[in-house]
């Protein structure tokens, strides 16, 4: 038999029953659907999770220590002479502090950063300017605010140039260094708001961490708060964060590494860490693309189950035709033709059921994009990424399935003895 024909003729055997064979669809049709939408929300999910991480920007480099990493440890890694690749190095002192307004009070993450800071982490002022190298050079008490502390502080009112109050703080507000009366005191210390930064999207409406941010200059943090100094007077910083030039993310890496271990004089053991972002966002796509591919594994059990389905219909099949079946091999049909046109008709409901699961798991998958994106769900960016090879690979298995579930009933009705079969009842 040619190939026209047996697709021909298990088409019309198919057609014979056609609530047996749209019941026996329903299994491919669910299970191929199931595999595009997880799969594609699985994508999308990667694709939002990537580009948070890609916000901070592909080149910037986190230097973090276990001991104590001075200020004058981020000068030394400013110098192009010896850092060529480095680009902008932005320290920073991390703590944390209540920040009130007329009554109004909310926690906020404080972070004593220098002008750099903005261009090294990738941030954008959306409303008045960032803090100055003067505001650093004086010692300014002023603040830029992230979006979500804004909104919490001053709802839709406007806070450029006004004075709020920040109270305590994780290791306290003092008027000096340590050793000069740096007791916090119990009123708390004014700052004028200079910027407010423009908000970042996290992914699955989530607010971006730089929301929830209070920066001030470096050396009003070091100055106000005690435990920002050695011993020897030298200022502390919390991490250092680099920014390497174009392409030479690596070379940074080498520069920073052998700067501090002459400056900190390691002859074993490193006493600090650089956290590369590209290896995080790289990380982070392997770690997607795992999940993703454990969701279309999940959904693709119910391929499976629906592969059974065609198998107890095709033994169904063929114990109702085989009078039929002894007939065609009386009439000269060879045991071969017999196993190609059953495992056809398998193999032909399998691809059918699974271009109607593709064209459900497509709809599904829109579905959930226009049902979920939106800056309280999802993410206003968020897609569902339906693929190319997502859809190539739930047809490639639906049609698999048909033919594995399809062999064992067809091989059954080949074996049938002409005689034996036409006696059938």
């Amino acid at each position: 038999m040619t190939p026209l024909t047996l697709i021909g003729t298990a088409w019309l055997s198919i057609g014979g029953n056609r609530l047996r064979t749209t019941l026996t669809l329903l299994g491919i049709i669910i299970g191929v659907a199931a595999v595009i939408a997880l799969m594609s929300i699985g994508r999308g999910a990667q694709a939002e999770i990537t580009k948070s991480i890609e916000s901070l920007g592909s080149n910037l480099l986190a230097v973090q220590p276990s001991e104590d990493l001075t200020l004058d440890d981020a000068l030394a890694l400013a110098n192009p002479a010896t850092a060529p690749s480095i680009e902008a190095v932005a320290p920073e002192i991390r703590t944390s502090a209540e920040v009130s307004f007329r009554g109004r009070g909310t926690y906020a993450e404080v972070r004593g950063v220098t002008s750099d800071f903005a261009f090294v982490r990738n941030v954008t002022v959306e409303s008045g300017e960032f803090i100055s190298p003067a505001h650093v050079r004086n010692r300014s008490n002023v603040a830029v605010l992230g979006s979500e502390v804004a909104m919490d502080l001053f709802g839709s009112r406007d806070p450029i140039g006004v004075t709020l109050t920040v109270i305590g703080g994780e290791r306290g507000f003092g008027p000096g260094f340590p050793g000069e009366g740096a007791s916090a005191p119990p009123a708390g210390v004014p700052f004028t708001v200079i910027g407010v930064l423009e908000h970042k999207d996290s992914g699955f409406g989530f607010a971006g961490q730089d929301d929830y941010l209070f920066l001030m200059p470096l050396t009003t943090v070091a100055s106000r708060f005690s435990g920002s100094r050695t011993d020897t007077g030298e200022i502390t910083v919390t991490s250092v964060n680099l920014r390497a030039r174009d392409g030479r993310t690596g070379e940074a890496t080498q520069e920073a590494e052998t700067i501090l271990r002459l400056r900190r004089e390691i002859t074993d053991r490193d006493d600090f860490t650089i956290v590369n972002q590209q290896s995080l966002i790289d990380a982070a796509s392997q770690a997607g693309e795992g999940f993703t591919l454990f969701l279309g594994a999940v959904a693709g059990i119910s391929l499976v189950v629906g592969g059974i389905g065609i198998m107890n219909i095709m033994l169904v099949s063929v114990t109702e035709r085989t009078r039929e079946i002894g007939l065609r091999k009386a009439l000269g049909a060879k045991r071969r033709d017999i196993l190609a046109q059953f495992i056809t008709e398998a193999v032909l409901i399998s691809l059918a059921g699974g271009l109607l699961g593709v064209a459900l798991g497509m709809g599904l998958s829109a579905g959930v994009t226009a049902l979920f994106r939106g800056p309280d769900l999802f993410g206003p960016d968020f897609r569902a990424v339906v693929s190319g090879e997502i859809v190539a690979l739930a047809l490639a298995v639906s049609a698999a399935i048909g033919l594995f579930f399809g062999i064992y009933p067809a091989a059954h009705a080949a074996r049938l003895h002409p005689i034996e079969a036409l006696r059938h009842e």
